[in-house]
């Protein structure tokens, strides 16, 4: 691993991002900000690209925002602290919206504590994989502030408006097995074969119809404010686009002749 904060390796159609500032458990401020952002849009840009693996590098995925840094701000800065966490918003901010309308599959690998903006992170995965050493805790009220990174869309999206506000207002830390119960998380995997089982699952989606996984995550990221009539319509459309892609040629004549698809992503 590199002394960069943010690690960028591109393996064929593959993109694994590593946040990497394991003294402080890759807690996320203003320079990780500063170079996550354009590394998840050059993921975004880039046509070889057909999936994305975030992960942490250390025994964390990301800790939150650092906490040292706003403690910094308060002793030293003349300006209020909403100063401080405007600017750290724009960037946290900036890269859900860019995780969620990138049209690949982001793969989150979750090799240790996920916890307030690292939760968020995580959650703004199309899928997520964690390590049975992972920890999962929102944290923010510990510290008398509200959740940001879209926690408050994604928890109850995903786990229920009961356990959402039980996950906000308590502050419970979860094993990665409650996560998993909980439909925090998809897998739970050995901690030594997380990079690997990450790998792999990219490395499927990224051998899949590109295209019409593309139209599927927007399908997802549409449902919640679509009526069912909206919605039936939008599949639709999305269905006769994907009639008219050549993995979908690709795609019945694989099946018909009972092999496996090679889809090229067109």
């Amino acid at each position: 691993m590199s002394d960069k904060i943010v690690e960028l390796e591109k393996f064929g159609s593959l993109a694994r991002i590593t946040l990497n500032r394991q003294e402080t458990y890759n807690a996320f401020d203003y320079p990780m900000g500063q170079a996550l952002v354009p590394v998840m849009e050059d993921c975004g840009r880039d046509p070889s690209i057909r999936a994305v693996i975030l992960t942490g590098s250390g025994r964390a995925f990301c800790s939150g925002g650092d906490v040292r840094a706003m403690g910094d701000f308060l002793d030293r800065s003349q300006e209020p602290p909403s100063v401080f966490i405007q600017g750290l918003t724009k960037y946290l901010h900036g890269l859900v919206v860019e995780m969620r309308r990138m049209p690949k599959p982001v793969l989150g690998a979750i090799n240790g504590v996920a916890a307030g903006a690292g939760l968020s992170l995580a959650l703004a995965c199309d899928l997520r994989l964690a390590s049975a050493e992972a920890r999962f805790t929102l944290a923010y009220t510990g510290i008398a502030v509200v959740p940001d990174g879209g926690a408050t869309f994604f928890l109850p999206r995903l786990v229920g408006p009961a356990r959402a506000a039980e996950m906000i207002f308590t502050n419970p830390t979860l094993s990665a097995e409650q996560a998993r119960d909980w439909g925090l998380i998809n897998r739970v995997v050995p901690a030594e074969s997380l990079a690997e089982e990450a790998m792999a699952a990219a490395q499927r989606l990224a051998e899949g119809p590109t295209l019409a996984l593309a139209r599927a995550k927007e399908l997802l990221n549409r449902t919640w404010d679509s009526s069912l009539e909206a919605q039936l319509e939008e599949e639709r459309r999305g269905i006769m686009a994907a009639f008219m892609t050549r993995d979908f040629q690709t795609g019945v004549r694989a099946f018909l002749a009972k092999q496996p698809a090679r889809f090229r992503g067109d």
